[in-house]
């Protein structure tokens, strides 16, 4: 036999290299979960000039100065410019600062931005793991439901009952989003139809309950919770809706992004998110990774619920969760998966939810022309390269046309 040179395969062997689709799959996942954060910034801008675009092509003064656009144009610019940009107006009016509220239309802000960037952080959390957390809105609705039937069924002081409700709002949570880890874990079912799954059993979980003796306001037909415990809550600002449940965002945001910058368990979410492959060979355990990952993802969603139903309601629904689930995959992806990111994603959202009305009362704009910006960035945000083509940022354009003037220069 012929020697065998160390650290080469066999003569009848050949490297096994990973699959090409599943890789490829990969890096489109983590291009759209995970990219520059200047092409988040451009994806908004774009979805916002045609937002403003659909708004003032259906303004009734732009479509009468169309008819003798070509005998003073000038008349149909205006009112198009207008129309425009007086809907963003009223929006800044009612979202930020207006001359007779000051700045509390931007405390309501901070207020609509709290469970969106709590449950916005868990699912940015599971795509930094490699895992697309469609399952926002059940973590978010089993968080609730725990943490209003504590705030409501038990009677404790102010302090230890605000606890019990945050942590069992964290602790549903938690087990709803881990039990997706578990069996994605366990049996290799896929968590994007495991975690739409559990949003519907949720959904009707909680409804089943909101009609039984324990859960439903006495004397009430409407399935509609006892008010929380004065106690449960969480403390308001004087003259508005903001309350500490904001300032537990801010914390979960340092928490997150301290996790995953600086522990063990957050450079293994960070591993197994990249390829599980190499971070199984490297000693990782990428079952327990990803049941972990899931968990920690539904306790931050559970979050969002906590902030709900302690914070803003104040009283346990059907409806708690409201779109918040879905809205904060938007909010995940336009972050690009960084806690910062995520945080100032939400308090966008945020400020959108909260100016839409004032938008609508003030120029009659429908407020579905919010939710058609919010549509546009998701479509921006997936959709990289036509952000880029927009704005002449393709690299592989710019070095075609480098290698054509050297090649003319020689």
């Amino acid at each position: 036999m012929s020697e065998q040179t160390i650290g080469q395969p066999p003569a009848g062997d050949k490297p096994v290299a990973p699959p090409e689709g599943k890789n490829s799959n990969n890096e489109l996942f983590r291009k759209i979960t995970q990219g520059p954060g200047l092409v988040s910034v451009l994806g908004v801008f774009v979805a916002l000039v045609i937002g403003g675009l659909l708004v003032a092509v259906t303004d009734k003064k732009v479509i009468e100065t169309a008819g003798y656009v070509f005998a003073r144009p000038s008349d149909f610019f205006t009112q198009l410019w207008r129309a425009g940009t007086e809907s963003y107006v009223a929006l800044f009016n009612g979202s930020i600062y207006n001359s007779a509220q000051g700045f509390s239309p931007f405390l309501e802000t901070l207020t609509v931005s709290t469970p969106l960037i709590c449950a916005g952080l868990g699912v940015a959390l599971a795509f930094r793991a490699g895992m697309f957390n469609i399952g926002a809105q059940g973590q978010i609705i089993i968080g609730a439901t725990m943490a209003g039937y504590v705030g409501f069924a038990w009677h404790l002081p102010l302090v230890l009952h605000l606890l019990l409700v945050v942590l069992f709002g964290l602790l549903g949570g938690a087990l709803w989003g881990g039990l997706v880890g578990l069996l994605k874990a366990r049996t290799g079912a896929h968590e994007v139809i495991l975690t739409i799954m559990f949003n519907y059993v949720a959904l009707y979980l909680l409804d089943f309950l909101m009609n039984t003796t324990a859960f439903r306001r006495p004397g009430e037909t409407n399935p509609i919770s006892p008010i929380l415990d004065a106690n449960a809550t969480f403390p308001v600002l004087t003259g508005s809706r903001l309350h500490l449940g904001f300032v537990m965002a801010i914390l979960l945001t340092v928490l997150v992004a301290w996790m995953l910058k600086r522990s063990t368990l957050g450079f293994e979410f960070r591993a197994v998110g990249h390829n599980p492959e190499a971070a199984r060979t490297a000693g990782v355990n990428v079952a327990r990774t990803t049941i972990l990952a899931m968990a920690f993802a539904g306790a931050l969603a559970g979050a969002a619920g906590v902030a709900q139903v302690a914070g803003t309601e104040k009283v346990l629904t059907v409806g708690v969760a409201g779109s918040l689930g879905f809205d904060a995959i938007t909010v995940a992806l336009l972050g690009r998966s960084t806690p910062w990111g995520t945080f100032f994603a939400g308090l966008l959202f945020g400020a959108f939810r909260a100016g839409a009305v004032n938008m609508q009362i003030s120029t009659g704009t429908p407020i579905d022309i919010v939710l058609v910006v919010q549509s546009l960035i998701v479509l921006f945000i997936a959709a990289p390269p036509l952000v880029k083509s927009i704005f002449g940022m393709n690299p592989k354009k710019r070095v075609r046309k480098t290698e054509t003037i050297k090649a003319g220069a020689k």
